[in-house]
């Protein structure tokens, strides 16, 4: 009993410490980005307000001029949005505008980078210069070879400095673009690694019954004994059985509280069990001994499942100088592009690219930052050469036609791998379902007469191999719609409701068809259930992009020590 309170001070102890620490380090942070963004507002390059608007150039960074570059003005609340480009000596110019502060940013396809720039335009009246820096700058290095990790000895031209609410979301284009960039974020955050470790049995057959049983008895026969608590809380641990691991992997730490491994595992299983605190708890006291990737990693996890994106994102670019893995590039950069930071999550996946030239999921996460930036050729070729790697992954597929059909304009890269997709899986109903759409979007473009009936027999094969295909079933009534065959598009529509009633537009479509047929009480019945199911849709949206908060990104040569 003795031995037991005095365990209970000690970690009483830790605990008032680790409270005082972060109470310290929240403080510092505060104050730390706070000067930040007191130095961005001392140093943002004013823009030249004369009677033709804002005047600039986009420059390299020797000050030569970058011709053709497509630039981008915003104001505060995203009212005023115009673009324009550079012309042959780097210069562009926008016309008189409203008193307010503007942002404005440059890009070029083979550049990366950007320059931010506030301007209050009624105030300073000089040039503005944004630097473009080429990949070639921003890479630094030749490309590693396949398997090894590329050297973090250039540091990135950016520094993460505090976040903003998501009406400052980053990106070009519509909204449909937009929003399809912000699921393919969310669907890069689910791609696993091509090569992992091998599963333990436990963790492959949701459990081997005979390790378990043997593990088991072991700790029966000594319930004291530091290997047999590990052991079984890891066994659970592997198992995805958090809440059965942390008793075992706490006994354990009891005996032995200098074993890394346990320890590590503690934080692990807390984690899974939803105890962040006390998994933060456990990370700590590893780091107060050790610095290494793995812990700034989980580190990072923790910080982002309790809200603190800012301090996530620092975690893993410290796990990334530490360990420059697969892994951790791709940790780095997948935060950054859900928090909008579009460019400089664009600058950490080609720096994972050239790392790691052979991970698909890496240059498909490439891909996604690209289409965010609106650079819709690059990011066709990112995901084109990742479906190269692994020509059968259907997943690979998916991504690539939600690039395809939110891009303004066909794709031919792209097009050419959904028919290789439907080739290879003809049974598949999403294969012939990609491969229909691709056809109708270039028909726009060239006109092509068959294109239409191959489409629909794609589509036809779509919904016999799956039923439940409701946007094939909605692409079969628009085509029936426009041969004027409305009773075949009214029973398409239909079909698509049945598959999936929050599907709007079918509601949207099938109203027409009723109100050209003359039934204005079903038309209005369906114009009622559209409009619901679109602002519900919306709502969802908006309270998606509440949750993700937007990162404020200032040039590193901008910042000083980036905030712990």
């Amino acid at each position: 009993m003795e031995g037991e309170h005095g365990t209970d001070r000690i970690t009483s102890n830790f605990e008032a410490k680790v409270h005082m620490l972060r109470s310290a380090s929240v403080l510092i942070c505060a104050l730390t980005v706070l000067a930040m963004l007191q130095a961005i507002a001392q140093q943002s390059t004013p823009g030249k307000v004369t009677a033709d608007g804002i005047q600039g150039r986009v420059v390299d960074q020797q000050g030569k001029p970058v011709p053709d570059a497509l630039v981008r003005l915003e104001n505060s609340n995203r009212s005023v949005t115009v673009e324009t480009k550079s012309d042959a000596n780097g210069a562009f110019g926008f016309p008189l505008l409203p008193a307010g502060n503007y942002v404005v940013t440059a890009r070029k396809d083979n550049w990366s980078g950007q320059a931010t720039l506030t301007v209050a335009v009624l105030g300073s009246q000089n040039i503005a210069d944004i630097v473009l820096s080429t990949h070639e700058d921003t890479q630094g290095g030749s490309a590693g070879s396949v398997g090894h990790a590329m050297e973090f000895s250039d540091e990135p031209k950016f520094s993460v400095a505090g976040v903003t609410d998501w009406t400052a979301v980053g990106g070009h284009g519509s909204d449909t673009a937009l929003r399809t960039s912000e699921d393919l974020a969310r669907d890069v955050l689910i791609l696993k690694p091509e090569q992992t470790a091998p599963a333990s049995a436990a963790a492959s057959g949701g459990g081997d019954t005979q390790s378990e049983i043997k593990l088991r008895a072991a700790l029966s026969g000594a319930p004291f004994s530091f290997e047999a608590n590990h052991q079984l809380g890891e066994f659970y641990l592997r198992s995805g059985r958090y809440a059965e691991a942390v008793p075992l992997l706490e006994s354990a730490y009891r005996i032995d509280p200098a074993s890394y491994e346990n320890t590590y595992d503690l934080a692990l299983a807390c984690e899974g069990t939803g105890d962040y605190s006390q998994a933060r708890a456990d990370v700590n006291l590893l780091l107060a001994h050790r610095d290494s990737a793995e812990l700034h990693h989980l580190s990072g996890e923790l910080d982002e499942k309790q809200g603190d994106p800012l301090a996530a994102v620092h975690e893993y670019e410290l796990a990334v100088k530490e360990n420059p893995s697969e892994q951790n590039y791709f940790t780095w950069g997948s935060e950054l592009l859900l928090h909008r930071a579009i460019w400089q999550a664009q600058e950490v996946f080609r720096r994972g690219v050239q790392a790691y030239p052979q991970s698909e999921r890496m240059m498909s996460a490439m891909a996604a930052a690209l289409f965010a930036g609106a650079v819709y050729d690059e990011a066709s070729k990112r995901i084109c050469d990742a479906s190269d790697l692994n020509p059968s992954d259907s997943e690979l597929y998916t991504f690539m036609g939600k690039i395809d059909m939110a891009a303004p304009d066909p794709l031919p890269c792209i097009e050419a791998r959904i028919a290789r997709f439907a080739r290879q899986q003809p049974q598949n109903p999403i294969a012939n379902y990609l491969y229909a759409m691709g056809i109708l979007k270039s028909q726009r473009q060239t006109q092509n007469p068959r294109a239409k009936p191959e489409a629909e027999a794609l589509l036809k094969k779509a919904v016999v191999l799956d039923p439940r295909c409701a946007e094939a079933w909605l692409q079969l009534g628009i085509l029936s719609y426009e041969r004027h065959d409305l009773s075949e598009a009214m029973d398409d529509y239909r079909k698509a409701i049945e598959a999936n009633p929050g599907l709007g537009e079918a509601h949207y479509r099938l109203g027409v068809a009723y109100d050209r047929t003359g039934e204005s009480a079903k038309a209005k019945q369906e114009f009622e259930l559209h409009s619901q199911i679109e602002k519900a849709q919306a709502e969802a949206v908006e309270q998606r992009r509440k949750e993700i908060r937007q990162f404020v990104i200032v040039p590193s040569t901008q910042a000083t020590a980036a905030p712990k």
